[in-house]
C-alpha cells in the first residue's frame, strides 16, 4: 500500500481541476497499490482521479476507499460490474475536467507523464489526443512481437506517420493517451462492438479529422502478463482487430466501392478476403510475388504478378503479414504508382 499524503482538495468543491484520471478497475488488488502511487508521485497535482470499480470481488475496493479517504482528489464510481466499456463511459461522463488522461491499474505513470503530456496539449491547442513511448515491464521473457510492437508503437512520432499505420495496428496504448474530453464525446465516446474499444475509437477520431501527437520520452510502463486484457479478452483476438479494420475501411478509404485488390495471398490475405464479404467489399485481384501462385485462381479470382497491377485497377490492400516486408511493400507500391493513403494502405 502507498504512503498518502492528506491533501487539502475538496472533491464537493466547484473548483474544476485542469486534468481528470479516469481508471476503470477490476481485481487488480495485487497491482494497484503500485498504479496509485505512481500517482501520487507525478509533478504535476492538480488532478481528480475517477476510479470505476467495474464489480471487483478482490480486495479493489478497499484499496480504492482507503485511497480516497486520505486523498480528496480520487472519487469511485460503483457501474455494478457491466462491463469496461460502460465503466469507461460512466467514468468519462463523472470526468468534470476539458482534459482527460486515461490510466489502468496494473501499470505505472513516470512521475512526470502528466506534466508534459499536459504541456504538450496545452502548447498545441489542434492537437486533440498525445500519447508517449512506452516500455513494456518486466523485460524477462518478453517475445519478438510484443517488442517488434512497442518499436514499432514508439516510432510513429508525427501525425502523418501515425495516420499513414493507422490500419497497421493500434497506434497508442490506451492507457498512455491523454486526451481532450470533448473530441471523445463528439465521436460517441466508447463503443461496443465487438472488438478493442480504444482501437475503435482512435479509427472514430482519426476520421473526424482529430491531430494526434507522441511525445518521444518513454513515460509509461504496460505490464506484460498473461491475465492482461488484451490477451485474455476476445475483443483483442486478430480476427477482431481485422473486423474492426473492415468496417472502418468501408467508410472512409473504401468508401463506395464493390472491390479491391490484395497483395498478399497468403493466409493473412485470405483471412482478409472474409473480413472484407463482410462488409459487401469483394476482392478483384490478388498480387503476389510466389510463382507458384501467380496465374491461379483463388476463390474464384486471378492471382497476378506485382508489375501486372496498375492504380487504373481499383485500390490496393497491402495484407502480407510477414514481420519486416511492410516498408518493402511500400516501395514496391510507390514506385508503382500507388499513392498511400489514396491507392493502397497497408493493413498489416
Amino acid at each position: 500500500m502507498p504512503t498518502w499524503v492528506n491533501l487539502a482538495y475538496d472533491r464537493s468543491s466547484v473548483n474544476i481541476p485542469p486534468l481528470s484520471i479516469l481508471l476503470p478497475v477490476r481485481n487488480e488488488a495485487d497491482h494497484l497499490p503500485h498504479a496509485l502511487a505512481s500517482l501520487r508521485r507525478q509533478t504535476f497535482d492538480d488532478w481528480e482521479l475517477v476510479a470505476v470499480d467495474d464489480g471487483s470481488t478482490d480486495a479493489t475496493p478497499q484499496i480504492l476507499a482507503a485511497a480516497a479517504d486520505i486523498d480528496r482528489r480520487i472519487r469511485i464510481i460503483n457501474p455494478v460490474g457491466r462491463g469496461l466499456v460502460p465503466a469507461l463511459n460512466a467514468g468519462l461522463s463523472a470526468c468534470r475536467a476539458p482534459l482527460v488522461a486515461r490510466m489502468d491499474g496494473d501499470d505505472i505513470a513516470h512521475p512526470r507523464r502528466l506534466e508534459l503530456q499536459l504541456a504538450c496539449l496545452r502548447s498545441q491547442p489542434e492537437t486533440g489526443l498525445v500519447a508517449c513511448s512506452f516500455r513494456h515491464f518486466p523485460r524477462t521473457g518478453l517475445k519478438v512481437g510484443m517488442l517488434a510492437y512497442e518499436a514499432w508503437q514508439n516510432s510513429l512520432a508525427t501525425h502523418e506517420a501515425i495516420m499513414r499505420d493507422m490500419f497497421v495496428e493500434s497506434p497508442f496504448v490506451h492507457p498512455s493517451v491523454m486526451f481532450r474530453k470533448e473530441v471523445v464525446a463528439a465521436v460517441g465516446g466508447y463503443r461496443d462492438m465487438g472488438w478493442a474499444e480504444d482501437y475503435d475509437l482512435w479509427l472514430r477520431l482519426a476520421a473526424a479529422g482529430v491531430r494526434f501527437a507522441r511525445l518521444s520520452r518513454p513515460l509509461f510502463f504496460w505490464r506484460e502478463r498473461p491475465a492482461r486484457a488484451t490477451r485474455t479478452m476476445a475483443e483483442y483476438t486478430a480476427a477482431a482487430f481485422r473486423a474492426c479494420k473492415a468496417h472502418h475501411l468501408r467508410r472512409s478509404f473504401l468508401a463506395g466501392a464493390d472491390e479491391v485488390m490484395l497483395a498478399g495471398a497468403g493466409k493473412e490475405g485470405r483471412a482478409w478476403r472474409l473480413a472484407l464479404d463482410r462488409e459487401g467489399v469483394a476482392v478483384s485481384r490478388w498480387v503476389d510475388v510466389d510463382p507458384r501462385k501467380i496465374g491461379r485462381q483463388l476463390h474464384g479470382v486471378p492471382v497476378v504478378a506485382a508489375d501486372a497491377v496498375t492504380p487504373s485497377m481499383g485500390r490496393l490492400l497491402v495484407t502480407v503479414g510477414t514481420r519486416g516486408v511492410r516498408e518493402e511493400l511500400r516501395r514496391w507500391a510507390t514506385a508503382s504508382g500507388f499513392r498511400e493513403g489514396e491507392d493502397f494502405l497497408c493493413v498489416t
